[in-house]
Parts: C-alpha cells; structure tokens; sequence
C-alpha cells in the first residue's frame, strides 16, 4: 500500500469510531504513524471530520420535517427507485461539496474548535488501540522516560489520581507538538488485550492555546469516554474514562 492508496481508504475513517478496526484501514493508520506526510494529511483529515460532526449535531431540524418525510416516502413508494449507483454518486457529491467548504472555512474557524478536535483526536487513540512505549507501574520511570524523549515529564497529578495504579505511558502528537499520554488502571475488569482504563494526555500549553479552559475542569462526553480539561502553570491536562462525571471526579 502506497501513500495515494492509504489516503483513498482513510477517506472513510472516522476518528474514534470503530472505524479503525477494519483491517484496510488498520494497515492505513499503520502506514500514517511511519510516514510524516500521511500523518500530517491524516491529522488535518481528522480535524475537519470532529468539525463537519459538531455542525451536523448544531443543525436545528425544521418543524414539520417529519411529516414531510413520511407524506413524501408514501408518494415515493408509487415511483421508480432510483439505481443504487446514481444515490451513491449523488451522496459523493454532496460530502465532497461539503468537504470542500470545510476546508475554505476551517483556518478562518482558528481555535473556537481546537479543543474539541484535540479531545476527540486523543480520546481516538485512547479507544482504537494503541502501544505503550514503556510499561511499568513506577512512575519515576515514566517521567524519566518522557523527559528522554523531550515529552511533556513535569506534570503535576490530582491527589487522587496518584492514588491510581499506574501501568504504562505512550507519546503522541498533535499539531507535530509532543503529548505524553499516562495509562492507568482503576481496578476495574479489562477485556483481553487491554491494559488500562484512564487516560491522561499532557501537553506543554505554550504548544496550543484553547478558549476557556481554566484550572477548574471542564466536562465533556467525547465518543464513549467522559473527559475532563483543565490547564494548571504550564500545562493542559486531558483526563479520560469510561462512565460519567461522577465517574472521573474521584481521580480529581
């Protein structure tokens, strides 16, 4: 699989989704983390598909539609179907007109989106599987680790999340800035294969800067995981977890 082939099959990926679990595009995701070009594609790829999504969700449905929907699918059914190759081009046509307003329109957009597509960017690779660089439960190693690889390592944990079993850390990239990503396990039960269930991604926050995220966290459902944000000194912090609020403020 070249890079022209990778970037057709990720066309159809959506970031934290199950997307990632089809083996075409596994291997293209597999290529991005080795290839710089793909991987930037890919991030600016993902940035306009977290944006599309929030605009579709802001949509207001007009009153009525309903009604219109189900008066005009009972006059449908007397007519001819159209051939199922005609829709699908007409669908195309449509994602890529919208695509390409997205496109003109993201840059201008600047940071009112950043953080959202920065929490769906890292609860993605939270949730589609990943490898940790070191695992260990000592956390003196993991900083060590981190600070080798010039990661975000002078961060600074809640009280209550130190108290959490640590397994492991992983480093990341957003905006070819490095994010140093600290996997815990709560003691919950973990399906094969997986070796944690909280996450938290640090990054410097001279690397980027958000809109209205203090100290205090914010809340937020991103894909399955409830997340809190917050910025403290230099940092911003990116705490995600299976559940709901109450769920992640006992490791706040």
């Amino acid at each position: 699989m070249n890079v022209n082939e990778a970037k057709t099959i990720l066309l159809l990926y959506r970031p934290g989704t199950r997307d990632a679990e089809d083996p075409q595009i596994a291997m293209a995701l597999g290529l991005a983390r080795m290839d710089p070009e793909l991987a930037r594609w890919l991030e600016g790829h993902c940035a306009r598909q977290v944006v599309m999504g929030k605009k579709f969700r802001q949509i207001t449905v007009p009153a009525g539609l309903k009604e219109q929907i189900i008066s005009e699918q009972a006059a449908s059914e007397k007519e001819a179907v159209w051939r199922p190759k005609y829709v699908l081009a007409m669908v195309m046509a449509l994602v890529l007109l919208f695509g390409m307003v997205v496109i003109y329109w993201l840059p201008k957009r600047g940071l009112n989106d950043a953080l959202a597509i920065y929490q769906n960017q890292m609860v993605g690779i939270a949730l589609r599987g990943y490898g940790m660089e070191l695992t260990t439960n000592d956390p003196a190693q993991i900083r060590s680790h981190l600070a080798q690889n010039l990661a975000p390592s002078d961060y600074v944990l809640p009280a209550k999340l130190q108290e959490v079993a640590i397994a492991g850390c992983a480093i990341e990239s957003w905006q070819n800035k490095k994010v140093s990503m600290i996997c815990f396990r709560t003691g919950k039960h973990l399906p094969p294969g997986e070796q944690s269930d909280l996450w938290l991604f640090v990054v410097d926050r001279t690397s980027l800067t958000f809109q209205t995220v203090g100290e205090i966290p914010q809340f937020s459902k991103v894909n399955r995981l409830i997340t809190a944000t917050w910025t403290r000194e230099d940092k911003i912090y990116l705490l995600g977890t299976d559940g709901d609020e109450q769920t992640i403020r006992q490791y706040l």
